[in-house]
């Protein structure tokens, strides 16, 4: 089992129904899923730039994702219906956990002049969205074999219905909000 999936039924539980008073195991919010997308503008008049992302893509999830089509033609950007623009893969369990893992205590620090992620993130419903500039922060890819650098979004889908109570939820996991 991963270590933060450990922690949760072992620590965050018990903190979170202390704190927000839920009178059901089962109202405790827990991480769904994470989805990490990267859009690759390029690939309209570049085919390798889609073929690179997927490759990084796939290193640093750890499974295979699925390449995203355009879902309308649009002239002035020279896209066409059902163009290959991007890639991105849902994790979820174990794998989720351990990306989880490494974003927090990896990947994020790596980042320059870090200074803790946006706390306001939230979309009303618990969720949480991150952009990252680049790749390379992640440790499993390897400097010169970067041909292009992507940057991507991650979101985390979680079952809590309120944005605090999201919060408090990765605030436990320890992720790094800014003060």
């Amino acid at each position: 089992m991963s270590r933060l999936f450990e922690r949760y039924n072992s620590e965050i539980k018990k903190s979170m129904q202390e704190k927000f008073q839920y009178k059901n195991v089962m109202e405790i919010p827990k991480i769904e899923k994470i989805v990490i997308n990267i859009g690759v503008g390029d690939a309209v008049g570049n085919a390798k730039a889609l073929e690179s992302a997927v490759n990084d893509l796939t290193i640093i999830a750890g499974q295979k994702p699925v390449i995203t089509k355009a879902k309308k033609s649009i002239a002035n950007f020279k896209v066409r219906e059902g163009m290959a623009l991007g890639t991105k893969v849902t994790l979820r369990g174990e794998r989720m956990y351990e990306f989880l893992d490494k974003l927090i205590n990896a990947a994020l620090p790596r980042v320059r002049d870090f200074r803790g992620i946006s706390a306001t993130a939230f979309d009303g419903r618990g969720n949480y969205a991150l952009g990252l500039k680049e790749q390379l922060i992640f440790p499993e890819i390897e400097y010169d074999q970067v041909e292009r650098v992507t940057g991507m979004d991650i979101i985390v889908v979680t079952s809590a219905n309120t944005d605090e109570e999201a919060r408090e939820l990765l605030t436990q996991f320890g992720m790094p909000f800014e003060k």
